[in-house]
């Protein structure tokens, strides 16, 4: 019996982490549901399998042109459509089997008239510490049969930063990527300078090396900028949970 694997990201904002890679090295055709957010994660995309991507809202440089803002094609029998955000599917979407979409880094999978709809989460930035997912899609070309298996990430994959002694000038930070006791006008001032360097076009990988800032605090940090664009630093700090302030 022929099986054959795709896999479906989205949200990935810049990241993409090891344990990710590995699991798309083991796919034939990888769906991406926008928010890329970077070239060079594209680039390594498709250095590894068939891409087939859309636009996200973060997909704004000249390299995210060509993406489509939606697609509707047909893969081991079933009529696929996809979309960053559902609220902006168009008439095409009615005539697919499956939905596939993102934008809200929240896994869904759920069957209404014979359709099938699927966010696979985000497998980037990590955000208020919700689950980091993706899904596979296995097709059965013989039977036609279609199996959707979601994939819960590790919260610290080899990503997340090490443990161990800061480097000098680093901030002490918990295991939730906030620091023990900090201040409200110390984190402003975290935020600032994460979010100065984003206008840069810095990559969370160098912020954190530059900033000696833990790798946790910058990703929720990321997010919250990418996310909600025109967000300013007060914005971002009205979002962040933080307790102990």
């Amino acid at each position: 019996m022929s099986l054959h694997k795709t896999a479906v990201i989205s949200d990935t904002h810049g990241i993409l982490r090891p344990e990710v890679l590995e699991i798309l090295r083991t796919a034939e055709l990888i769906l991406h549901g926008g928010d890329i957010a970077s070239q060079k994660v594209l680039d390594e995309l498709q250095e590894t399998a068939r891409v087939i991507a859309v636009k996200g809202n973060c997909d704004r440089d000249c390299w995210a042109e060509k993406l489509p803002q939606e697609m509707f094609f047909e893969l081991y029998g079933r009529k696929i459509y996809m979309v960053h955000d559902k609220k902006q599917m168009s008439e095409k979407a009615k005539e697919a089997d499956l939905v596939i979409y993102g934008h809200s880094h929240k896994y869904e999978e759920r069957e209404t008239d014979g359709k099938i709809w699927l966010n696979p989460g985000s497998c980037g930035p990590r955000r208020f510490g919700k689950p980091l997912t993706m899904a596979v899609l296995e097709f059965e070309t013989e039977t036609g049969k279609l199996e959707i298996k979601k994939i819960d990430l590790p919260a610290n994959g080899a990503k997340t930063a090490k443990s161990g002694s800061p480097s000098q000038g680093a901030l002490d930070v918990k295991s939730d990527g906030f620091p023990p006791e900090l201040e409200s006008g110390e984190l402003q001032r975290i935020v600032v300078l994460v979010v100065g360097d984003l206008k840069k076009g810095k990559s969370v990988d160098s912020i954190v090396k530059t900033r000696k800032i833990r790798r946790d605090l910058t990703e929720q940090i990321c997010q919250i900028y990418f996310t909600h664009p025109g967000v300013d630093v007060q914005g971002i700090l009205n979002r962040m949970e933080i307790t102990g302030l």
